[in-house]
């Protein structure tokens, strides 16, 4: 899968769509950045509720090609210009955390 496919497959709306078009070879939902930061994975979706900057900054430091806003949250234009500034793409879903992250689930491992 690929980041593109988070807008294609699942029908995401797309926010930052980066250059690359980077493989998801993962996916880690929180909303607690410390947790992302000790374990989320390098290639993989961020799958969360937090819609700010600083969510960009830890996707960055783990590696995460993408973050998918849930719940319909806007992305702030700091949030939109730090994630194209990094090459992260910012997807959103009216779809809570959990039908995100079974859809996402079933993509990768099924």
């Amino acid at each position: 899968m690929n980041v593109s496919d988070l807008v294609s497959q699942f029908g995401f709306e797309s926010l930052v769509r980066p250059s690359v078009d980077h493989p998801i070879v993962d996916a880690y939902t929180s909303d607690l950045l410390s947790d992302v930061m000790a374990r989320a994975g390098e290639g993989s979706a961020l799958i969360t509720i937090q819609a700010h900057k600083n969510t960009v900054a830890v996707a960055s430091l783990v590696g995460a090609r993408a973050i998918i806003l849930c719940n319909g949250r806007p992305a702030p234009d700091d949030m939109v210009e730090a994630a194209t500034s990094e090459g992260i793409a910012i997807c959103r879903t009216p779809m809570n955390q959990f039908e995100v992250s079974g859809m996402l689930y079933r993509s990768l491992r099924g």
